[in-house]
């Protein structure tokens, strides 16, 4: 969800705030069955769930059972690595102990700890139907829904949102992946890892030299969970040479890093950035004085590895927010594709051996030119519920950051484009606060897309989706994670955000099946909908409404005014 593009430090709420084949499905006529529930056993679809001996699957560790429910074979929470606690901290991850007896792969696994969620406006409450789940050290596990367990189906590996401080693969009912394995013939995957200070500080100094990828643990599982899909997969039904890696917001930067990293290349074979992505990350260096200073603060011995392996997880992480600040310059941050000098935080660094440049910050990486790529992003980026200006107001607030004569321009251009919108809705396009905006993100797609077709390679495929909600009076908008409810075709389970009305369904079914053709192919056009290539004299970009369809720099008018 958020905080896609710095690791600077923010609070649980502005993180998420803040952060760039047709499958067949049942007529609408007909009772589609509901993808199940975060909670174990709370099924939409009474008598649909069952445990069958059927629903056994090995792994090179030992045999994982799951439940079937649907049509679809679930298993949850399997473990890709051993538990990082103690003195695992900050160490690579360990394989999984293999296993006798059949693992109970039947609930989601822990999430990293991590800052629980202050909403501020129950409004946003009800329409992201957040689920911050339960937290443990021991939380290197990955789920799977297939409809098959024989098979070569294309696997689609979702990386969670947050930024790289907080969430996790079920905290929204859209990241569900049943209705993706039931309705378009794809292997579904989705993984928790490390997060914050347990993924990202650098204790090389402290430990030595069996820390020395410590600062980037954090993507180092993202790989480990990648290479257990590609030696596991095809006891799923899925087919290890077509994997499909995608994320929004932070998970989005998640995707560009690993499209760096020289480990992770081969494990993947096409790529989305969904609202994220290009972040402009920190030096080894940087992160190194971090953890200087760390150890300053809590009165700790240089090497005395020992003593944070054993601290309490709150405590390390208010160290080291405390820490963080002491570093970073004042001011905000001030949304994705920031220039300037990178805040030390919580975030992958330029280390020069596991991460060796800002992908798609500061060039497209050349080792996955080859890679079929989308990138997109939502028009109400910056929905902030409790945010409620008027046209005064938001003026106001614009000037602050652009100058009255730009404000004035913002205004008119976004007005000129959605005179049927609320203010309060077109603030969110792009409010003059610090943070994440909808223009904002919209130059972010457009760079990320530059520098894609400028190694003349591989494809890249632009979005924006404008699809509005019409809950709460419609001023929501498309809110920052709001086209996950329809790229994972779970409308029905995301109610409280689409109403499930026919035409968010439709939507679902054009979104869904566009996104399992890429995966499948490397192409996301699906029949009745040709999707094309984008470049940097057109920015032809894919348009999600109720109406989809191709258009050349949708809002480049408004995007183009923060530019100068």
């Amino acid at each position: 969800m958020a905080r896609s593009n710095n690791s600077g430090l923010l609070t649980r709420r502005e993180a998420l705030i803040l952060s760039a084949t047709a499958g067949a499905s049942l007529a609408a006529a007909k009772p589609a069955f509901a993808s199940d529930s975060v909670k174990t056993a709370a099924h939409q679809e009474p008598g649909n769930c069952s445990t069958p001996r059927s629903a056994i699957a090995k792994t090179q560790y030992g045999k994982v059972r799951g439940f079937l429910d649907g049509g679809v074979f679930t298993f949850k929470g399997v473990p890709y690595g051993q538990t990082t606690a103690g003195e695992n901290r900050w160490l690579p991850a360990k394989p999984p102990t293999p296993w006798t007896d059949e693992f109970p792969a039947l609930t989601y696994g822990a999430n990293c700890p991590q800052n629980l969620h202050p909403w501020t406006a129950t409004e946003q409450t009800f329409l992201f139907d957040w689920d911050d789940g339960w937290q443990s050290e021991d939380m290197l596990k990955l789920n799977i829904w297939t409809s098959s367990l024989s098979g070569k189906r294309p696997v689609m590996v979702y990386l969670h949102g947050g930024g790289f401080s907080f969430g996790s693969a079920y905290e929204l009912p859209s990241q569900e992946g049943a209705q993706m394995a039931r309705h378009h013939d794809v292997v579904a995957v989705s993984v928790n890892h490390r997060l914050n200070i347990l993924g990202f500080l650098d204790v090389s100094e402290i430990g030595g030299p069996a820390y020395e990828d410590s600062v980037n643990v954090g993507m180092t599982d993202l790989v480990a969970a990648l290479q257990w899909v590609h030696e596991n997969i095809e006891n799923f039904g899925g087919d290890p040479d077509r994997v499909m890696i995608y994320g929004q917001s932070g998970g989005g930067s998640k995707v560009t890093t690993l499209m760096g990293m020289p480990s992770a290349v081969s494990l993947f074979h096409r790529a989305s950035a969904q609202s994220g992505g290009g972040g402009n990350i920190p030096s080894k260096e940087q992160q190194t004085e971090l953890a200087r200073q760390l150890m300053k603060d809590l009165g700790l011995a240089a090497n005395d590895i020992a003593s944070l392996q054993k601290m309490e997880w709150s405590k390390l992480m208010a160290a080291g927010n405390a820490a963080a600040a002491k570093i970073n310059p004042p001011g905000p941050w001030m949304g994705p594709g920031a220039s300037g000098k990178p805040r030390v935080g919580w975030a992958p660094c330029v280390d020069g051996k596991i991460i060796n440049m800002r992908s798609f910050h500061d060039a497209a990486p050349e080792i996955s030119k080859n890679v079929p790529m989308m990138m997109g992003s939502v028009t109400e980026e910056g929905n902030s519920m409790s945010s409620r200006p008027t046209e005064e107001e938001w003026h106001a607030n614009l000037s602050k950051t652009y100058g009255d004569e730009k404000a004035t321009a913002i205004v008119a251009a976004l007005k000129k484009a959605y005179p049927q919108k609320h203010i309060q809705t077109l603030s969110y396009m792009c409010s003059g606060k610090p943070g994440l905006n909808g223009l904002s993100m919209r130059n972010n797609v457009v760079k990320m897309a530059k520098l894609k077709h400028e190694l003349k390679a591989a494809p890249a495929y632009a979005y924006y989706f404008k699809w509005q909600s019409p809950m709460l009076d419609g001023v929501a908008g498309a809110w920052h994670t709001a086209e996950l409810q329809f790229c994972f075709d779970n409308t029905k389970r995301c109610e409280q955000g689409t109403g499930n009305t026919p035409e968010a369904q439709a939507l679902a079914k054009k979104m869904a099946s566009s996104w399992a053709a890429f995966a499948a192919t490397g192409n996301p056009s699906v029949p009745g909908l040709k999707w094309d290539g984008t470049d940097p004299e057109s920015n032809r970009t894919m348009v999600w409404d109720n109406e989809c369809s191709m258009a050349n720099d949708p809002d480049g008018e408004a995007r183009k005014i923060i530019l100068t």
